[in-house]
């Protein structure tokens, strides 16, 4: 199953849904307003929108997501990559590191995580 579209304002709010899963809608429009600054229609409308789209689900007021940050995260990152560097590791890598740079601990880390892959290691 692919992973649903989330846009900039829903993934704000499904930070907040991350963090305290499971949480009773009601709890939930608290949340999104003190951080957010949402009124409640906005909030029930997005949980409902998400649910639709099977981001998450509301059962008996109580929300739960049905995908985790990472996935939303990963499915994110894919699309870029695909969109802006037509696939191309390497090519986000070098922009990355050119506009950015990359320190030290940065570079280690780079290099640990291609380390562990190239052992046939996926984490």
């Amino acid at each position: 199953m692919d992973t649903p579209k989330i846009f900039e304002s829903e993934y704000r709010f499904c930070l907040i849904l991350w963090e305290n899963e499971p949480v009773k809608s009601s709890r939930l429009v608290e949340l999104c307003s003190k951080k957010l600054g949402w009124k409640p229609t906005t909030t029930y409308t997005v949980i409902k929108r998400l649910s639709q789209r099977g981001v998450l689900k509301n059962e008996n007021t109580v929300v739960t997501s049905l995908v985790s940050k990472e996935q939303v995260q990963t499915a994110e990152l894919d699309n870029m990559l695909e969109k802006t560097f037509e696939g191309s590791l390497p090519a986000f890598i070098a922009a990355f590191a050119k506009r950015r740079g990359l320190s030290a601990d940065e570079i280690d880390a780079v290099q640990k995580m291609i380390d562990r892959h190239r052992e046939g290691e996926s984490k």
